[in-house]
């Protein structure tokens, strides 16, 4: 066994979820049950605990891998509340919310922008609009046909039963009945089809898009609070006795921890004689939310990080994974690499790779499950573990030093804004 397989002893690791609205106990059981699943399959040992704390939520984990005892604990960011209170609209809220967002990814230039690199994500951010209105068109033609079918038959009622002012009276009757059925029918389809939004996913990606683009890429000031607590947790964990720190973000979790380790670095609470810090992003949509016009905070922060010494910064995405930007260099696709640049590392899990056949051919039409495979056990497993990058004795520096980038990374200018803050 060499040095390299025995460096980390301690680690400390911060999870920066997508847009959620679940509580971030899902995240524990996920890592529970996958990690039992993955040490099976590659032949390793891990145990997770939940913890308690005032600040944050977590687990620990102790793992023993390649020989090696290793500790971790793991804390998670929070704002799942956040989610939840953003998704609180009513039906005619969330329309309304579909012409804001198309109209400022349309009226900007970005939705055209994004459509040059993965069609993927583009598909999945048309989804909700073109679901939503799929619901709306059904049940406003269902009402109609129903409001229109009762009105007949009571006119014919009328013709055959009443003549005069009997017949006038049902006819005005069956008006009435024709659109309080077709408004009725309309809202309790629109109601029901809102109940089944667990497995239609349409009420709540379009809040999920809207949530960014209503502010046209600027993080709201409710998420820049928590996002500055948690980075004070993270630089609290660099005077523990710990040889790694590791900032995950998942999905949209991303770019807010571009924003949260960019911050660290800036303000020198990141020492240079300190715990390794890395950083892993996995199945990034940063191209969504950086390619809009006021997301210069974000533009800054990658273009200052792409160029930092103090981190690794490994990237890691998947071509199956339809709802990221995969092998996107999220710095180079945003136009804001500097001289100097020498970050992210550009890799892809390989989904048909390191899946078998019959795990892959389960799993392909499950466009939301694969999102979230990053942080899933892989049944033959490539050079992407999760649980070996979170819980193995191997820094994330040290995991990937030889690795080269993918070679069908996507690292050209795409975005029509580039402006950054002053420095």
């Amino acid at each position: 066994m060499t040095d390299q397989t025995t460096q980390v002893k301690r680690r400390r690791v911060f999870h920066i979820p997508g847009y959620d609205p679940i509580h971030p106990r899902r995240y524990r059981e996920l890592y529970r049950t996958e990690s039992a699943a993955q040490a099976v399959i590659s032949g390793y040992e891990i145990d997770v605990q939940a913890r308690s704390s005032d600040k944050t939520f977590g687990w620990t984990v102790n793992a023993n891998i390649d020989g090696s005892d290793v500790a971790a604990r793991v804390d998670v960011l929070v704002w799942s509340d956040i989610v939840r209170d953003s998704m609180a609209q009513s039906i005619p809220a969330t329309y309304g919310q579909l012409v804001q967002t198309a109209w400022i990814y349309i009226s900007t230039g970005t939705l055209r922008r994004l459509m040059w690199m993965r069609k993927g994500p583009v598909i999945a951010a048309l989804y909700p609009v073109g679901m939503l209105l799929l619901q709306l068109f059904a049940a406003v033609v269902i009402g109609r046909v129903v409001g229109g079918a009762a009105q007949g038959a009571l006119l014919w009622l009328g013709a055959v039963t009443g003549t005069g002012l009997i017949a006038e009276v049902i006819g005005w009757v069956a008006w009435g009945l024709k659109y309080l059925l077709w408004a009725g029918i309309t809202i309790a389809l629109l109601r029901w089809f809102k109940k089944k939004d667990n497995k239609l996913f349409a009420y709540y990606l379009m809040h999920d898009y809207a949530f960014s683009a209503r502010s046209y890429g600027a993080i709201p000031p409710a998420l820049e609070g928590r996002m500055k607590e948690f980075g004070d947790t993270i630089a609290e964990a660099f005077s523990g006795n710990v040889d790694e720190v590791l900032v995950v973000g998942h999905s949209s979790g991303a770019h807010l921890a571009v924003s949260v380790l960019a911050d660290l670095i800036r303000e020198g609470r990141v020492p240079v004689d300190g715990p390794k810090l890395a950083f892993l992003s996995l199945g990034q949509v940063v191209p969504m939310v950086s390619f809009l016009p006021r997301a210069r905070r974000l533009r800054t922060d990658l273009a200052f990080l792409s160029t930092q010494n103090l981190l690794t910064w490994v990237d890691v995405t998947a071509p199956g994974d339809g709802c990221c930007f995969a092998l996107c260099d999220p710095v180079g696709v945003t136009g804001v690499s500097p001289p100097g640049k020498h970050w992210p590392l550009v890799i892809s899990a390989a989904f048909t790779q390191s899946l078998t056949p019959a795990r892959w051919k389960a799993l392909r039409w499950r466009f939301f499950r694969l999102h979230f495979q990053y942080l899933c056990a892989f049944d033959q497993p490539k050079d992407y573990d999760y649980f070996q990058i979170t819980a193995g004795p191997v820094t994330l520096q040290d995991r990937y030093a030889d690795r080269p980038p993918s070679k069908s990374r996507i690292d050209v200018a795409a975005s029509k804004y580039t402006s950054v803050m002053p420095l």
